[in-house]
């Protein structure tokens, strides 16, 4: 009697949730049409908004390009692809207006030029507006302790959101990576949208490291040693990779700056039909200016890295490596050594690593021979790479690596990690011919070193002038032939 009064109960109760469908489902349709009306009526709007903007003072309408740039006053890699690709635009297309969404806000547009000129040796030709943007600390990982990827991306659409409110362009271009804004522009602000992918946010290999449960500076050890915390974490990634692959797919112009990671788009993005390795500028002409002859003007040997004070870039190896090194040389009472470590701080979270980076040294007793050159003007970095004999690189799968190809055009012997744009399209034979070194841990790097230090001052010129010959596909001038033809789509 109970067990039939059971099924009576469950029998009510699925009566009770089928009567509740179609009402239900009625109820979210209503609410699906009445988001996208909503949505329509914003970029109605917005079209309006556009108009007004790109109407210049002869009544002409004059095309609107904007990049989508937060930190295009920190002097990496990264802005140097912006400001070469503002300037072969200019070049190609001198009516239109040019703008760059930036979160810079402590600092003046002319200001942010003059900074582009005395790091990079860049000039624009044309006047650049900046939209300066209130909300970039909604993309800063320290605000996101924890799913640190899902809370900078959903944090760069309300960013997004910011920017498209304040200018609306007719081609968008996200030029760092914030693919999460490209759905924002394109259907909603109806522009033409491009993206130059320096890094994927997530990669496969990122995927890889979670699911074989290995350590790595984003994925903790108190999550490998957790076979739970591991397969819910790896669920966490797949899901996202997923939406990232959505998001992604929207472009309709996709350029990768290396081999690597293209491999790595075409797998998350499935865009192959319009998706391009457009290498970075890299100032190849300047430095092979510097003579190889005579390059020595101070005793002993000095080792430079160049690169931002990140924690992908893994400084804390190029430290111990050299320690390492000094204490295999100890013995043969070698020539000073010194390692300079020279790159940009976005924030202050960079200058915390910087003070970390400083410990680590005392902590090994080698701080007397580490020194760190931090925002130095280009002709100082310049100096540095003239007068060295080593240029070191310790980023895991780097995604190109401009400061290796400028090492390598200076006349310095590379030493970088063996993975990524560095392995697959810069550190590679030319001619049949050495251009550099490979290395991945800190007794692969101490002993690569001591190598070098050892060979021959005839051998030494000869791998720098392999590796000279080979940086020419890195230049400027291809940089612009490539991304104004990959681009033309966006312009049509």
């Amino acid at each position: 009697m109970a067990a039939a009064g059971g099924g009576w109960c469950l029998c009510e109760l699925l009566r009770f949730f089928y009567s509740l469908f179609f009402p239900g489902l009625m109820v979210c349709g209503t609410l699906c049409v009445c988001l996208v009306i909503v949505l329509w009526g914003i970029r109605l709007l917005l079209q309006g908004k556009k108009k007004s903007v790109s109407s210049s003072k002869n009544g002409k309408n004059q095309m609107v390009i904007a990049f989508f740039h937060p930190y295009c006053n920190a002097g990496g890699g990264g802005e140097r692809v912006l400001w070469c690709a503002l300037r072969a635009l200019q070049k190609k297309y001198p009516e239109a207006v040019y703008v760059v969404y930036t979160g810079d806000v402590n600092v003046s547009g002319q200001e942010i030029l003059e900074g582009a000129f005395r790091r990079f040796n860049i000039r624009l030709i044309r006047p650049v507006q900046f939209v300066f943007l209130r909300k970039r600390y909604l993309v800063e990982d320290s605000l996101y302790p924890h799913f640190t990827l899902l809370g900078q991306s959903l944090g760069s659409i309300f960013l997004g959101w910011e920017a498209l409110m304040q200018c609306v362009p007719d081609v968008y271009i996200d030029s760092m990576g914030y693919a999460f804004t490209l759905p924002l522009f394109k259907y909603i602000g109806g522009c033409r949208v491009g993206s130059y992918v320096h890094y994927p946010t997530i990669s496969t290999d990122m995927l890889s490291i979670v699911k074989n449960q290995n350590v790595g500076f984003n994925n903790a050890a108190f999550i490998t040693r957790n076979p739970f915390l591991s397969k819910v974490k790896f669920i966490y990634y797949y899901l996202f990779a997923f939406i990232y692959g959505l998001v992604g797919s929207c472009s309709d112009v996709v350029m990768v700056n290396s081999s690597w990671t293209l491999n790595h788009i075409l797998s998350l993005w499935k865009v192959g039909n319009c998706t391009n390795i457009v290498y970075p500028p890299c100032d190849v002409q300047t430095f092979l200016d510097i003579p190889l002859h005579g390059k020595k003007m101070t005793p002993g040997h000095l080792l430079v890295s160049v690169g931002q004070f990140r924690p992908e870039k893994n400084h804390p190896l190029q430290i111990r490596a050299f320690a390492k090194l000094l204490n295999k040389k100890v013995a043969e009472s070698p020539p000073s050594l010194k390692l300079v470590l020279i790159g940009g701080c976005r924030n202050k979270d960079d200058e915390l690593r910087v003070n970390q980076l400083r410990k680590l040294s005392e902590e090994l007793g080698v701080q007397e021979d580490v020194e760190f050159k931090i925002n130095i003007p280009f002709d100082e970095l310049k100096h540095y790479l003239s007068e060295a004999t080593i240029g070191l690189h310790t980023m895991w799968n780097e995604h190109f690596g401009i400061g290796v190809v400028e090492c390598m055009a200076a006349g310095t012997i590379i030493l970088a990690h063996n993975s990524g744009g560095p392995k697959l399209d810069i550190v590679i034979a030319h001619e049949g011919d050495i251009t550099g070194f490979l290395a991945e841990t800190e007794e692969g790097y101490a002993d690569t070193m001591a190598h070098i230090l050892s060979m021959s001052t005839e051998k030494r010129l000869q791998i720098r002038k392999n590796a000279r010959a080979s940086v020419s596909r890195f230049s400027d001038h291809e940089f612009e032939v490539t991304f104004l033809s990959s681009v033309e789509k966006l312009f049509k």
